[in-house]
């Protein structure tokens, strides 16, 4: 299963009616239940600028949890900078 993205997923997340924490634990269960091979594309968005809005803060922290409570589930962490992998986690 390809996810593309978690980023957008999280920003639709926000703006709903939904529990954020409730929402990443449900998708936690999910990965950890999961049999298949499952590929999870995300945006880097904590190393720019200060978002100026709440919100926009709001949702830079909630990314920078979510990445990184997928990546300890992950057996494979792949950042791509520029077209060019960078292997954070597990085998090349």
């Amino acid at each position: 299963m390809l996810a593309d993205c978690l980023t957008l997923w999280l920003s639709n997340i926000m703006h709903g009616p939904f529990d954020i924490d409730r929402a990443m634990a449900q998708l936690e269960h999910a990965l950890q239940t999961r049999e298949n091979a499952t590929v999870l594309v995300s945006n880097e968005v904590g190393l720019g600028l200060v978002p100026e809005t709440p919100l926009g803060r709001a949702f830079r922290d909630a990314q920078g949890r979510l990445n990184q409570q997928i990546a300890a589930l992950a057996s494979r962490v792949v950042l791509v900078v520029a077209g060019q992998p960078l292997i954070v986690k597990g085998n090349t």
